[in-house]
């Protein structure tokens, strides 16, 4: 049965840690050798690109980018139809989309795994490639504390969902009217996600093992910037926050990061800062994934 990863909790807690497993070792079978892996943005990324196309190689595969006007989803032609003729060439499908039932809808008539590669409402994939570097670094999953300081967005939900899995928890810290909606509070909810909510940044990074945060304004929020700038004042991870955390602690962030807004450069460019190595996990995490994806299909070269 074709298995489609639009949520973290597409995979079982098993599954999750045999794909991170799998991305903690180079690739020992070309599982996708002679074969494509679409990758359909409808927004740009650096690090999911580079990542998804050299994980692609290293199984063995061919990545094929498509640019949003190539296809023009349900402009040029609906979403249905694109899934059903790219599953014609590729074995796998993975799109950076802006709404996210664009994904619900390629899945529904997908013969071949569909890959959440952003949405609007999650980041799974990013997701995978947190929890692969916090276990590297903090040295466990299970009973860690991790501190989101920021907008409950997409992201911050994704990595409620993947934390709870592996028996971590979040606690997430975001200004008055940022915090998470209801249908994403529906969603925690179904998927029994610990997390604790909280509009004191301090009070959520006391003791925590990990402090992350996200920009404050995203892609396509660029209008917004002046007003979350001052609605976020406070919220910086600056070393005084660092400093509220367990003595331990590691800094992490998805990228890109808006120096000087969300976080410090003493915190960016500091001793405890994971950024770089978080970023590089995109590539491993991605690789554990289309290979763990492809083998559930049954159609591994």
């Amino acid at each position: 049965m074709v298995r489609h990863f639009l949520e973290v909790d597409d995979l079982t807690p098993a599954e999750l840690a045999t794909v991170l497993d799998m991305a903690s070792h180079p690739a020992t079978d070309l599982v996708l050798a002679r074969r494509g892996v679409a990758l359909l943005f409808e927004k740009p990324s650096a690090r999911t690109r580079h990542s998804m196309e050299i994980a692609t190689i290293e199984l063995g595969g061919h990545p094929l980018y498509v640019r949003p006007e190539e296809v023009g989803l349900d402009t040029r032609e609906s979403v249905e139809d694109v899934a059903r003729v790219l599953m014609g060439y590729h074995a796998v499908i993975a799109a950076r989309v802006f709404e996210h039932n664009k994904l619900e809808r390629m899945a529904a008539v997908s013969s071949v795994p569909v890959v959440n590669l952003l949405s609007d409402d999650a980041h799974p994939i990013q997701v995978l490639a947190d929890l692969l570097t916090i276990r590297q670094q903090v040295g466990r999953l299970d009973g860690v504390t991790v501190a989101y300081i920021g907008d409950a967005n997409n992201m911050a939900r994704s990595l409620a969902i993947g934390l709870s899995m592996c028996g971590a928890r979040l606690r997430v810290a975001y200004p008055e009217g940022y915090g998470f909606s209801e249908a994403a509070l529906a969603r925690l909810a179904a998927a029994d996600a610990d997390v604790e909510a909280t509009t004191d940044p301090a009070e959520a990074a006391t003791g925590a093992d990990v402090l992350y945060t996200d920009a404050w304004y995203s892609m396509g929020q660029e209008a917004e910037m002046v007003t979350r700038r001052r609605d976020f004042a406070g919220f910086q991870v600056d070393n005084a926050l660092m400093s509220a955390a367990a003595p331990d602690a590691i800094f992490m962030h998805c990228l890109p990061a808006h120096r000087g807004d969300e976080a410090s450069d003493e915190v960016l460019d500091g001793p405890r800062s994971v950024i770089f190595p978080q970023a590089h996990n995109r590539l491993h995490s991605a690789r554990g994934l289309l290979e763990f994806l492809v083998r559930a299909a049954g159609n591994a070269s």
